[in-house]
């Protein structure tokens, strides 16, 4: 394991296969002894269904209000009482679907990225996560899988999802030296993928 009661933040782009992957290493954990919260962003809290509002376009406002809504939600998730902050002092490896990251390349595509960053930068300070899981997906291929589920949001269209990709492989050269991101072709079966997650995770290539 990197580290007992780790912080691990799953990004990817919409229908990358995150849900699937958090439980299936939520699972590998427990079954290593190892106790285990799941968390999300945007949150179930206030802030957070207001977001999930504008994100399924029942509201409309500009994108650099929705930005800072993002960071608010965040701080709250991680300072409340049952947040990750609280879920890490008591000895929870926490998983995270979503976090700062996603923040930086979903609004940065209508806002200045730099601007998203310091926006975000008390949210890093106070819970920056040990480990960055990135599932990487052909966008063609994840947009297919939306389309399969039905109601779709405002960034789930493919170009806007191809755009997305690139500023996350942007924003990984660029937080090379700060953040420990680690991509995974998820093309593969959802096992092949759950274990090299595992691999990586517990540590036992």
């Amino acid at each position: 394991m990197i580290k007992k009661n780790a912080f691990i933040a799953f990004e990817g782009t919409d229908g990358s296969g995150k849900s699937t992957q958090i439980a299936l290493l939520a699972n590998a954990l427990e079954e290593a002894g190892i106790r285990v919260a799941l968390t999300k962003e945007p949150t179930d809290a206030d802030i957070g269904k207001l977001l999930r509002s504008y994100l399924k376009g029942e509201r409309i406002t500009d994108h650099r209000a929705i930005a800072p809504l993002f960071a608010a939600d965040r701080l709250d998730h991680i300072t409340a009482e049952g947040g990750i902050l609280d879920l890490l002092s008591k000895g929870n490896t926490v998983l995270c679907d979503r976090y700062y990251l996603s923040s930086y390349a979903y609004q940065g595509l209508n806002c200045d990225i730099d601007w998203v960053i310091e926006v975000n930068r008390k949210a890093r300070e106070l819970a920056r996560p040990d480990l960055h899981i990135f599932l990487d997906l052909p966008c063609e291929i994840s947009m297919e899988r939306v389309k399969n589920r039905g109601e779709t949001e405002i960034f789930e269209q493919l170009e806007q999802q191809k755009r997305i990709r690139d500023n996350f492989y942007m924003l990984f050269e660029k937080l090379k030296d700060e953040e420990n991101i680690l991509i995974i072709d998820a093309s593969r079966s959802p096992e092949e993928i759950a274990k090299e997650i595992r691999s990586k995770v517990l540590c036992t290539e």
